[in-house]
């Protein structure tokens, strides 16, 4: 999460630094989050006696209608109902313990209808974990009650003790003993060391609960999370969706990119090449030495268009990085560069074909990028290694200030290496030096 420090910084941060200068410890029975969360232990108890009581009746209201043709749509009212406690769930989750849970998969109906809802629902892996949330969410409830009830009286009520030797002395035994003055009121005790002992034991139950609290909240956490959430599987298919979508849109850009360049470059070349070959055909016998001139001409246009075309298959795929893996292709990278690249490749073998096309292509723009924008005198380029992962770093000693900000072409290429699982991440300070590191997944689909 970005945070702004320049924005505001006045006497609210002065005076919330003062307060962090407690320790945690004493802190915690007074903040507000201790009090959101025990908030939410106490109310977990009568929601989820509610939402068990519902689960279990409809459920099995469900199960022994089954015989009938109403077993199926009450099932189906029963999940719905678990579906629509989970989201009332999540809510309460967010306000009270800051767990922000992502909203699970909908239903997915091939066709409208009554019967369409009803398969959808019995067919949803949220609608079961939901109902199954609903069950077990109950003992667990009561046991965080205990606990939480328990630990938190009994603090508060032994921290208070000295109070009701001041308030209700006739309650105090025979210790206390009860003088009225004209303008105080005192208490003698015979045993000051028993109510301090009880106050010391108190504040230790005082600062401890908070922790306990959280400790049961976790656990809270982890069942909504983990059960009213969104599916690990449904988010990978919906990050795979993605991903091929941004792949989808590179490779239609990179073919407008290879047709501009072909309509631009070569192909225009070649054009004038046949429109000077056909003058110089016709000036053959009239003035030889003028054919012989454009001829020469010609000659040079062919060159260029030659290179051209070298340049653009190298764009697709080089032919070096094929035959010579990505040290050879890299170097020859870094040769074009307009200052000078050090570069060190650090692999006993080669990835999947696919990866280091990705990370050759990666370098390649980068040290583009260096050679327009950084104003750099020297760079380096370094691959290794880790695990099942390929790992890109490449750094120049320019002016800085690069950002993977929308438009730009480092946001373009974060999504490229994301739509792979890959990642990359941009340091560059104002003034400079820039580091840049991409991690990319050793073999495809891993």
């Amino acid at each position: 999460m970005a945070t702004d420090y320049g924005a505001g910084y006045g006497l609210d941060a002065h005076a919330q630094d003062r307060r962090h200068r407690l320790p945690a410890a004493l802190r915690a029975p007074i903040e507000g989050r201790t009090w959101r969360e025990l908030g939410y232990v106490l109310l977990s108890l009568p929601i989820s006696i509610l939402l068990f009581t519902y689960a279990v009746t409809m459920v099995s209201l469900g199960a022994g209608l089954l015989v009938t043709f109403l077993g199926v749509p009450v099932l189906a009212a029963a999940l719905a109902g678990c579906r629509g406690f989970g989201r009332l769930e999540r809510a309460r989750a967010r306000g009270l313990l800051g767990l922000d849970v992502g909203e699970p998969e909908p239903l997915r109906m091939k066709r409208h209808g009554f019967m369409a809802w009803i398969g959808a629902v019995l067919k949803s892996g949220t609608s079961w974990r939901s109902l199954l949330y609903s069950v077990l969410h109950l003992p667990w409830a009561v046991f965080a009650f205990t606990v939480a009830v328990n630990f938190w009286a009994l603090g508060w009520a032994l921290l208070t003790y000295p109070l009701w030797f001041w308030i209700f002395p006739m309650y105090a035994g025979q210790d206390g003993i009860q003088l009225y003055g004209d303008e105080h009121h005192r208490i003698y005790l015979d045993n000051p060391f028993e109510i301090t002992v009880t106050a010391g034991v108190g504040l230790l139950f005082t600062m401890a609960t908070p922790w306990i609290v959280r400790a049961l909240t976790m656990v809270d956490r982890l069942m909504v999370h983990g059960l009213l959430g969104p599916s690990r599987l449904a988010t990978r298919v919906v990050e795979l969706e993605s991903d091929r979508g941004v792949v989808v849109d590179t490779a239609a850009a990179d073919l407008r990119r290879i047709e501009r360049d072909l309509h631009d470059g070569a192909q225009a070349r070649l054009v004038n090449l046949a429109m000077d070959l056909g003058l110089a055909k016709e000036k053959l016998r009239e003035d030889p030495q003028v054919a012989a001139r454009m001829v020469d001409e010609a000659h040079g246009e062919v060159k260029t268009a030659l290179q051209e075309l070298r340049d653009l298959a190298r764009g697709i795929h080089p032919a070096v990085l094929t035959d010579r893996g990505l040290d050879a292709a890299l170097s020859s990278v870094a040769s074009r560069c307009t200052v000078p690249v050090q570069v060190e490749v650090d692999l006993t073998e080669r990835p999947a074909p696919a990866i280091e096309g990705i990370a050759y292509f990666t370098v390649s723009e980068l040290l583009q990028n260096i050679s327009k924008h950084a104003r750099a005198t020297r760079a380096a380029v370094e691959v290794w290694r880790a695990g099942n992962r390929l790992m890109l770093q490449v750094v120049d000693d320019g002016v800085g200030g690069a950002e993977v900000s929308a438009g730009s072409g480092l946001a373009g290429l974060a999504e490229r290496l994301d739509a792979v699982d890959g990642i990359l991440v941009v340091d560059s300070p104002v003034g400079g030096p820039t580091r840049v590191t991409a991690e990319l997944p050793w073999r495809a689909g891993l």
